[in-house]
């Protein structure tokens, strides 16, 4: 509950934060509600797979130390994401321990051993190695019990807590009085190798959780260390960090370039396969920009710095999948609410085991106590929280690797169920470079007075259109006439007035909007749109003076993709600003299914609500910026890139690549990703619902066998390598992707 009211207009940030000592699904749930009752803190969210905290705040009534000061307090570390910490750490003190506690366990092997060579330790040895061991490297389960009781949560150390300390004090109480115990002997092994094989499974689950995120890490290594910034005439041997914007850095063959920036001097080819996946060389020439942690391959060239640090692909890049890798799907949801209540529900069927075996039905404590604690270890958590989060994991992991970047965790599980997809045409099904292919004049001017009109009105424009003009006259070296009063009528056009004339450039329905009569161009603008080209019409003082003709390619892919998802049972539809005609010939050439021509931008959203309230599932892909009303309603956003300010662009998938075919793939992996989830899930739930009676006695009732609480953890610790390393098989079917 927060003290005092945020205004509505209040700074927020949002952080993410490294955690350290989480060992179950409710232990991030913990951190969640603690970090939630500071005041100011708006949203959180704990992802146990990735140990990353992301925390939305308002900056004048909280700070990252604030939260790193309460994460504490909660029993665990936080880091500022910002803060250099070893991945490998974690494994590596999970490898140290389960090495010292083997060690310990050594003396207890000759209990398991059958035959002759089966011996038992006195009980003061075998009592002083278990109080060891539970003081060591078990001292991390009462460690992590402290502070979720006094949090009034509960995890999995309080499970393995009191299943340790049933089994010492039981044993211990069978040294110090057997007498009292007449027959039954201790069982400080069970200690031992309790803690050892938890100990073994949380080194293997640190090991496969780093190998999910490896594609990321990888990634991250890749940024180039030094530089050689040019200072005059003189070349100096710089940290890559140092180079500012506008700074000139000189990179030769074999390097990466250390920063996003503008060949200047040279000519190259250059290998963006760690960007966008594209295998092939692209060439570059002055002029042209280069992505840092791309590689020169060929020409040594001179290039200014235009973004660093913080601002460049790369940098943008990790952010994004960061951020993805701390969201939470929805699917999640379900996982975390049992979550929430599992701990306190296995310790009360561990202690109505514990009375039914030895109250009704008269069994001997040592047995019933036997059953109650495998029913406390044997029970998994972490199986839960881990089910969903390392599936995302891996998941964005393969799309960083193909040039998909997955903004959303949710995105993914969203893909997976789409039943239509809305394609734009401009830059999306065509290459979105298009070219003036006709002039025609339609009064007393000539057809060049036509395109500079046109040119001076749309110079300031950033359609493709708009720049293709522009770009016509600026090749026909036109000096283009100034314009005064100009504005652009998104959708439409661009009006203005040139040499004191009141002249509009922009598409039929801002002729029509105007009552500008066209009639005069009808058979030719037919014409046009019959070969795939779009019209742009030209008016003076209210009176059409021209039009010109603009052809853009159709992608060589684009047919291709359609045929794809058609094979997916998915249905497409084609939407655009250009007439009808010119959309039909481009649907026709790619095989969409229906087709919205004339659309403004704003009306490209009303289309995809419209197929939502049809019931069906909407994917939109776009230039991911004209587009972004409608990427932003779809159900799934898929924005085609250009390698460059991915982080300005809408939607939740960004297509790097700028490849067709990917639209598919992303397709894919989300249907592949969500089928790993729910494996997961399955998994995980159904373990802990046959684990719990087995562990309880059902095995002992059918085959006369009772299950060992050490081997119940190691049950319990395995069962969240499985959940990890099922995830990690994603890779093997992402090669079909």
């Amino acid at each position: 509950m927060k003290s005092r009211e945020v205004p509505e207009d209040a700074p927020t940030k949002t952080e993410a934060f490294q955690i350290k000592g989480m060992t179950c699904a409710n232990c991030a749930l913990a951190i969640e509600k603690g970090v939630g009752t500071l005041e100011g803190v708006e949203t959180v969210y704990v992802n146990l797979a990735t140990e990353r905290m992301r925390v939305t705040y308002h900056s004048d009534l909280t700070a990252p130390r604030t939260i790193t000061r309460k994460v504490k307090n909660l029993g665990y570390l936080a880091f500022p994401d910002k803060t250099s910490v070893d991945q490998d750490d974690e494994a590596r003190v999970a490898l140290r321990w389960t090495l010292w506690t083997a060690i310990l366990a050594i003396p207890f092997v000759g209990m398991m051993l059958p035959g002759p060579i089966h011996f038992m330790l006195p009980p003061c040895i075998a009592f002083a190695f278990a109080s060891l061991t539970l003081a060591t490297s078990g001292a991390t389960f009462y460690r992590g019990t402290f502070y979720a009781l006094k949090n009034s949560t509960a995890n999995m150390d309080v499970l393995v807590a009191l299943g340790l300390s049933s089994a010492y004090l039981f044993s211990l109480l069978v040294t110090i009085a057997p007498q009292h115990f007449p027959g039954q002997s201790d069982f400080f092994e069970v200690v031992v190798f309790l803690i050892l094989f938890v100990r073994i499974g949380k080194y293997l689950e640190a090991e496969a959780r780093h190998r999910a995120g490896r594609a990321l890490q990888r990634l991250i290594a890749l940024q180039p260390a030094r530089a050689r910034r040019l200072t005059g005439d003189a070349e100096e041997d710089v940290p890559a960090s140092e180079i500012e914007t506008d700074d000139q850095v000189r990179v030769r063959p074999g390097e990466k370039f250390p920063v996003d920036g503008r060949i200047e001097e040279g000519t190259t080819t250059v290998d963006e396969a760690v960007i966008t996946g594209e295998s092939l060389p692209v060439e570059k020439e002055p002029g042209q920009t280069v992505v840092g942690t791309t590689v020169n391959l060929t020409g040594m060239v001179t290039v200014r710095a235009t973004r660093v640090g913080s601002e460049t692909t790369l940098a943008q890049i990790v952010r994004m999948v960061e951020e993805a890798q701390t969201d939470r799907a929805p699917i999640q949801r379900f996982a975390d609410a049992v979550s929430a209540v599992f701990v306190p529900a296995v310790a009360i069927v561990s202690g109505m085991t514990f009375l039914i075996w030895y109250g009704l039905l008269n069994a001997e404590p040592l047995f019933a106590l036997t059953a109650a604690m495998a029913v406390l270890v044997i029970a998994c958590p972490c199986a839960l929280g881990l089910a969903t989060p390392t599936a995302i994991l891996v998941g964005s992991g393969i799309g960083l690797q193909r040039g998909i970047l997955v903004k959303r965790a949710s995105a993914l599980e969203r893909a997976a169920h789409l039943t239509t997809i809305v394609v734009d045409k401009t830059g999306t099904l065509t290459t979105g470079h298009p070219r003036v292919t006709g002039v025609t004049a339609f009064d007393e001017s000539t057809e060049d007075e036509i395109l500079q009109i046109a040119a001076a009105l749309e110079w300031a424009s950033i359609h493709p259109l708009a720049r293709a003009i522009v770009e016509e006259a600026r090749n026909r070296r036109f000096d283009l006439p100034s314009v005064q009063e100009g504005r652009e009528e998104r959708g439409f056009g661009m009006t203005g007035k040139v040499k004191g004339q009141v002249c509009q450039v922009g598409s039929l329905q801002m002729m029509k909007t105007a009552e500008i009569d066209v009639s005069l161009a009808a058979s030719t603008a037919e014409a046009w749109a019959d070969r795939g080209e779009t019209v742009v019409y030209v008016a003076r003082n209210r009176t059409l003076a021209g039009m010109v003709g603009l052809a853009d390619t159709i992608r060589p892919d684009a047919e291709k993709m359609v045929s794809a998802l058609h094979d997916m049972g998915l249905r497409v539809a084609l939407v655009t600003g250009d007439g009808q005609r010119t959309a039909e010939t481009v649907a026709c050439a790619v095989g969409v299914d229906e087709v919205a021509a004339g659309v403004l931008p704003q009306e490209k959203g009303e289309i995809v609500d419209r197929f939502r309230r049809e019931g069906q599932v909407v994917g939109m892909v776009g230039d991911g910026i004209n587009d972004a009303p409608a990427l932003a309603r779809a159900d799934t956003g898929i924005a085609i890139g250009t390698g460059a300010d991915i982080a300005r662009e809408a939607g939740d998938i960004v297509l790097v690549g700028n490849r067709l075919m990917d639209v598919v793939s992303a397709i894919k992996l989300g249907k592949a990703t969500l089928r790993k989830v729910k494996q997961n899930l399955f998994w995980a739930f159904i373990y802990n619902l046959l684990g719990i009676p087995l562990a309880a006695g059902l095995l002992y009732a059918v085959l006369g066998v009772l299950l060992k609480p050490e081997w119940a953890g190691l049950a319990m610790a395995l069962s969240s390598v499985s959940v990890v390393a099922n995830a990690l098989l994603l890779k093997r079917a992402a090669k079909t992707i």
